[in-house]
């Protein structure tokens, strides 16, 4: 009997298949196989020979210590981050029962996560007509599609961690460096040189791609993070235009202008993933202990995308601290809003003017750092701090926003932030939005709860805004 191990890698297999845009049947012609041979060996139901291995060394130049240690355990990972969902909890789930359906049954593994990111995504949408419904004053809902809101439901169901892009964006980052940096990259590879223009020229865009020029032109009035920002956009672009579609593929859209804000957040996630590559990120994050203005400096990025990147730590096997991210201008308005910690942002109306977000704007650039208690007792850290978009000569027009990066209280010790502040029981006690919180001694109330009967004031004025009946 032979002592020979038999190696089953289905998942990487067609993991690896999928990372070069082939089908089976490509693969088959490439490895002189038949496709339903290809088919078997990704179900796991023939194990990989010595001899095919060999031919995907030699036919695709891929590491296959690296390929053959991987198995399912990436996959198996996912599946387990999708177990962890509370609809589960009466389920006992063993981790070897999940890392047996990844490795053995890779479609029904598949199957499932599919079906459970479009359970999220529909769930997020009911969420959001019933508070169109409330904006509406409790009549017909808002007929008209917001793309805003769609593109928002498909970062949100995927909790804004997309494993594809952060594998793809990491092997173009090593490329990239090979070759010096990003703009000898883009001249070496694809033949185009960048050229810095003023924005009288450019006519109100910060990035063009002149391709008969073979040009990428820049508003030189861009400082140097928000330049390789767009340098790294286009690179996504044009070189992980296909892995970002595939991702888009999986979504549901009910407008061309939403699938379009999708797919622009993606290009913008990829170029983060390509400037600040999973795996170093995730461990300067760990060892900076998320200190943000110091990991900024470490990977030449500006605060705000530098927060924005550490919202998208959550790669199944190697989560970091799960964040939650918002950018308001003065005015209240929300202009970006990415959920990866379980914060209950309002749909429509402003946000809690306790919360210090709204606030930074008296203290520009400096983080201003408060613990959250939810009206459930839910209780949150967040740090906020004023970011400028636009400027870069005199007179020139300019964006004041403020952002704020949170993390739920466990989670809080974790970064630089917490040391030698206050504890939690120091939160401040703050709301979603004034018509879902029954705080009803809360003096910066602007409206009245939902199903909160105002009292009167002919015989007595609360110091609060409104007062309330007991039922």
């Amino acid at each position: 009997m032979s002592n020979e191990r038999r190696l089953y890698m289905g998942p990487s297999l067609r993991r690896l298949r999928r990372d070069l845009g082939l089908t089976q049947a490509d693969m088959a012609a490439d490895l002189e196989v038949s496709a339903s041979y290809i088919a078997l060996l990704e179900r796991n139901h023939r194990p990989l020979s010595a001899e095919i291995l060999v031919r995907l060394a030699e036919t695709y130049k891929v590491d296959v210590a690296a390929l053959a240690g991987k198995g399912g355990s990436d996959d198996s990972a996912r599946l387990q981050a999708v177990l962890k969902d509370p609809m589960f909890a009466d389920i006992d789930l063993p981790a070897l029962e999940t890392t047996d359906v990844a490795s053995n049954f890779p479609g029904v593994m598949e199957a499932m996560l599919r079906l459970y990111t479009a359970y999220q995504e529909e769930h997020l949408a009911l969420a959001d007509r019933g508070a169109e419904t409330h904006a509406a004053g409790g009549g017909q809902r808002a007929d008209a599609s917001d793309p805003v809101a769609e593109a928002r439901r498909f970062l949100a169901a995927r909790r804004n961690s997309f494993p594809t892009l952060d594998d793809a964006a990491e092997r173009l980052a090593q490329t990239v460096a090979g070759h010096g940096g990003v703009i000898d990259y883009l001249k070496d590879h694809h033949g185009f040189r960048v050229r810095r223009l003023p924005s009288s020229v450019l006519v109100g865009s910060a990035r063009r791609l002149d391709r008969h020029h073979r040009e990428i032109l820049l508003d030189d009035s861009l400082d140097t993070a928000s330049q390789t920002f767009q340098l790294a956009i286009q690179l996504a672009y044009l070189d992980l235009r296909g892995e970002i579609d595939a991702v888009i593929r999986d979504g549901t859209f009910a407008s061309e202008s939403g699938e379009r804000l999708a797919h622009r957040a993606l290009a913008s996630y990829a170029a983060a993933a390509v400037l600040m590559p999973y795996s170093a990120f995730a461990r300067a994050a760990e060892t900076r202990r998320y200190d943000v203005e110091a990991l900024a400096r470490q990977f030449s990025a500006s605060f705000e995308q530098t927060a924005h990147r550490l919202t998208t730590l959550q790669k199944p096997g190697q989560e970091r601290v799960p964040f939650f991210f918002i950018r308001v201008d003065e005015a209240g308005n929300v202009s970006k809003r990415l959920d990866g910690a379980g914060f209950p942002f309002a749909l429509h109306g402003g946000g809690c003017p306790l919360w210090s977000v709204h606030q930074a704007f008296r203290t520009p650039r400096q983080i201003v750092t408060q613990w959250l208690e939810l009206p459930d007792g839910q209780r949150f850290f967040s740090i906020a701090r004023t970011v400028t978009a636009g400027g870069g000569a005199f007179d020139a027009r300019r964006a004041e926003r403020a952002i704020a990066l949170g993390c739920a209280a466990e989670h809080a010790g974790r970064l630089v932030y917490t040391q030698g502040r206050p504890g939690p029981e120091t939160a401040t006690p703050i709301g979603v939005t004034c018509r879902l919180c029954h705080r009803a001694e809360c003096v910066a109330r602007s409206a009245p709860p939902i199903g909160r009967q105002i009292l009167p004031d002919d015989i007595r004025r609360t110091s609060a805004p409104f007062g309330f009946s007991d039922n």
